[in-house]
Formats: C-alpha cells, sequence, structure tokens
C-alpha cells in the first residue's frame, strides 16, 4: 500500500475528499444502526410482540444476507454501480422503516421489515466494497474511515438511549426512520470511483472464490464469529431492562462496547499481527465474552465485559477486511463482499431463531450457544492459518 508522500498532489485531495465522503456516509449509515441494534426489539415488544415473534422478526436481516444480497451485490458490480446502489438502497431504506413505524400485527411488521431489509443489508457489504476500491486506490486505511461509523452508532444510541426514557418506546421506530433518512442524503455524496481493470487472467468470474477454500475459511469464520453476536442484538436491551437498567443505562452499555471498537478501528493502521491471526483472537474473546455475559454478572462486571466488544466484533473486522484484501481480486471485491455477507446471513438467521427459542426458557443460557459457535470459528481460522499467509489473492486472480 503506497504511503501517502508517493501519491501525486492532485491525488492526495482526491483520497482526502473520497475518505471524508465515505466516512460521512459511514456515519450515517451506523447512526441508523445504531439506533436500530439495541432498540427496534424494544420496540417491537413496546407494539405487543412476543418474545418468538422478535427472534424471527430479528432473523429477517440475516434471511436477506443469504437470499437477496448476494444478487444486489453482484448486479452492482456487474454494472459497476456500486455509488448508484448505495443511494437507490440508502432512499430504500428510509422509506421502509417509515412504512414499518405504521404497522403493529406481527405478520405486517415482518412483511415490511422483510421489504426493507432487502434493500437496508445490502448496504454494508457494498460500502466496504466501495472503501476497499478506494483502499487499493489510493492507498488509504479500512479502520480509520470505518471508525466514524462506529463513533455514529454511539451518537444514535445515546439519542435512543435517552428518548426511552422521555417518550414512549413505540415512538422510537421515529428515531430509527429520521436517522436513516440522513443516510439517503449523505449517499448523494459519495465520490465516483473509476472502473478497476481487471487481470487478463481473471475475467472468468467469481465463481472460483468458492473453491478456495482460504476464501471460504475467511467467510465462515468471519460469520460464526459476528453470528455469535445474535443473542445479543436481539435480547440484551430486553434483558437489561427485565433487571430494571433505565434507557440511559443500557445505550451507555452499547457505547462502552462500540467505544472499544472505535479504538480498535483508530489503531489497526498500527497493527503488525497477521490478520488471520486477528480473527482467530477475535473469536477466542468472543468465547470467553459470552461465557461470562450467560452467567448474568453485575453491572459494573458487564460493563468491563462490554469493552470486549472491540476485539469480538472490531478486531475480528478488522482482520477479515485485511484477508479480503489479500486474497481478493480487487474486481470481484462486492462479490467478494456478497458472500462473506450470505455466508453471515445463514449463520446469523440461524443464531437469531435458535437464540428466540432458547432465549424463552434458559435466558441468559443462550449465551453459551453463541460462545459455543465462536469456539468453532477458532478453529477454521487455526486450521486454514498456512493457506491464508502462503496464497495471497489466489482466487481467481490467475496465480
Amino acid at each position: 500500500m503506497p504511503s501517502e508522500s508517493q501519491i501525486p498532489i492532485a491525488s492526495q485531495a482526491a483520497s482526502k475528499r473520497f475518505a471524508g465522503r465515505l466516512a460521512l456516509f459511514y456515519g450515517a449509515t451506523f447512526g441508523t444502526m445504531g439506533t436500530h441494534l439495541p432498540f427496534f426489539t424494544v420496540w417491537l415488544k413496546a407494539v405487543g410482540i412476543d418474545p418468538s415473534w422478535i427472534g424471527i422478526i430479528s432473523a429477517v436481516p440475516a434471511t436477506t444476507r443469504f437470499t437477496v444480497l448476494p444478487f444486489v451485490t453482484g448486479a452492482a458490480e456487474k454494472r459497476y454501480s456500486l455509488r448508484g446502489a448505495l443511494t437507490v438502497a440508502a432512499f430504500a431504506t428510509a422509506l421502509g422503516f417509515a412504512v414499518i413505524g405504521t404497522q403493529y400485527l406481527p405478520l405486517a411488521v415482518l412483511l415490511a421489515y422483510a421489504a426493507t431489509c432487502a434493500l437496508w443489508t445490502p448496504m454494508l457489504p457494498l460500502t466496504d466494497a466501495y472503501a476497499l476500491r478506494g483502499v487499493a486506490r489510493y492507498g488509504l486505511n479500512y479502520g480509520p474511515m470505518r471508525l466514524w461509523g462506529s463513533a455514529a452508532f454511539v451518537v444514535g444510541a445515546l439519542i435512543c438511549g435517552l428518548l426511552v426514557d422521555i417518550v414512549a418506546a413505540k415512538h422510537l421506530i421515529w428515531v430509527i426512520a429520521s436517522i436513516a433518512a440522513l443516510g439517503a442524503v449523505a449517499s448523494l455524496g459519495l465520490q465516483p470511483l473509476e472502473r478497476p481493470r481487471p487481470a487478463q487472467a481473471a475475467v472468468q468470474g467469481a465463481s472460483p472464490l468458492l473453491r478456495d477454500w482460504g476464501f471460504v475459511a475467511i467467510i465462515v469464520a468471519s460469520a460464526l464469529t459476528q453470528g455469535s453476536h445474535a443473542a445479543y442484538y436481539a435480547f440484551a436491551s430486553i434483558a437489561w431492562q427485565g433487571l430494571g437498567l433505565g434507557g440511559l443505562t443500557i445505550a451507555g452499555l452499547w457505547v462502552l462496547g462500540v467505544l472499544a471498537e472505535i479504538v480498535v478501528f483508530a489503531l489497526s493502521p498500527r497493527f503488525t499481527l497477521q490478520p488471520s491471526t486477528l480473527v482467530a483472537i477475535g473469536a477466542l474473546s468472543a468465547v470467553a465474552r459470552w461465557s461470562i455475559t450467560a452467567q448474568e454478572p453485575s453491572l459494573a462486571v458487564l460493563s468491563v465485559v462490554q469493552l470486549a466488544h472491540g476485539l469480538t466484533y472490531g478486531i475480528t473486522q478488522v482482520g477479515t477486511m485485511g484477508l479480503l484484501v489479500r486474497h481478493v481480486p480487487i474486481h470481484l471485491m462486492a462479490r467478494g463482499q456478497g458472500y462473506l455477507a450470505a455466508c453471515g446471513g445463514i449463520v446469523s438467521m440461524t443464531a437469531s431463531i435458535l437464540s428466540g427459542m432458547v432465549y424463552a426458557r434458559y435466558g441468559a443460557g443462550v449465551y453459551y450457544m453463541m460462545s459455543a459457535m465462536a469456539l468453532a470459528a477458532a478453529v477454521v481460522m487455526f486450521c486454514a492459518r498456512h493457506k491464508l499467509l502462503h496464497q495471497p489473492q489466489s482466487a481467481a486472480s490467475g496465480g
């Protein structure tokens, strides 16, 4: 990756402009997630939807990741329209959440949410693919751009945390819809990127990616570790609310985790460990995190445990992106991200549905299932470490 001093002055200006606009879009996109993840299920409960339906509805984003999402990312890459696809998806997301807010019956919410997620869930892999093309084009670092998304997540969670103690929980959906509208506006500022020129031997398509064990190991290990957060995303806020914690305290617990994530992204350019090692560290950290969470620790201990999110999510994300940059040809990056999201969707959907059933019967015991998933991720990455170390960009790259 070239240093900034090696990039021409005109390109430096374009690089800074690209990074700034992308950081703004990351911020708006993750601001929506910051209001959605901690409090969407609280809204579902407030409008009278029971835990079994909450588990099913929570599985919708994961389901769209392996059904609709690969087609969206593939079509966007084939037509070289990442920027256009992001704009369409951002506006559709804002409209979709507004429609969801008018529904109260479980089936109606499920259908409206499914339609919204069909274009919302492709936004993150498309944004990451767009970002990694910028990394390759301008010699940028992924982490410092991505951290603005995490920072906005904090702001979104705090806004909802304050409002949940002031306004009725059934109105929280309008906060989510409003932040999504800001993301739609921010998408209009994304900078165009020139079309990448694939190597002569690489024009055969994306299918060799799925025949490469190294690439499959990357997406499976990442999916298992990130999927192990399913019970946390679906039921943490509900459980904490049941323990008598207020909205601002709940938001604060989410914020602690994301602050740790921001630190990881900020420091990521200094990491010297192999990306595969980072992914393994993230998986093992998740084993420890969920095992402790299952014990229903005190607020003080839980606050410390929440800081592990910087490892379980943050360092796993950094390691995964590092592996993809090394092992996926740049012209296939959107499809690679699509396959990653699809694999993650299958794992997360299954984990979300099962967590709803397990949580209804065993409560916090559901986290032991999450811990087992993370342990499996560590095993996969350990078995693939040598291939990932010695065979960069092998899939569909011509060598």
